[in-house]
């Protein structure tokens, strides 16, 4: 593996250690996955959280679901246009056993495309690996999670 990219790893920690923020931010998207509010802001003001924050670290914290059928997890890679790149992303994702869903990439712009995929994860894997092989690959310009269920 190559030189770590500045945070890019992932932890699982216990919920009492995350701070209150993080947490507001967990609350705030439930409230919107729910419905129960209609808006970023109606949101925020409800768990007692500026909106500006909520943007800061929306993309950043995710709850923890443990299931026996795996999660599905759906992100988003940014990754030059290069003959190859894609089929090495999908030899990752398959060597950890992981099941595509969907896949979706635009056309590249400027030397760039976009991949959006969701994936099943299965239940004994540890995601973050997977993540981070694929950051540091080459070619690869960022990871980014979406959605976790």
């Amino acid at each position: 593996m190559g030189e770590e990219k500045e945070g890019n790893q992932y932890y699982l920690i216990r919920k009492k250690a995350v701070p209150e923020v993080l947490l507001k931010v967990i609350e705030a998207k439930r409230l919107l996955e729910s419905e129960k509010v209609l808006t970023i802001q109606d949101a925020a003001e409800q768990v007692g959280l500026s909106r500006s924050s909520f943007y800061k670290y929306k993309d950043d914290i995710f709850p923890f679901h443990e299931n026996v059928k795996g999660r599905t997890v759906t992100f988003v890679l940014q990754m030059d246009d290069q003959p190859g790149i894609l089929s090495e992303v999908l030899r990752i994702i398959a060597h950890y056993s992981a099941n595509i869903l969907t896949i979706h990439q635009t056309i590249p712009i400027n030397g760039v495309a976009s991949l959006t995929l969701s994936v099943e994860i299965p239940p004994l894997l540890d995601m973050s690996l997977m993540m981070t092989e694929l950051e540091e690959k080459q070619g690869i310009q960022y990871v980014k999670v979406l959605a976790m269920e």
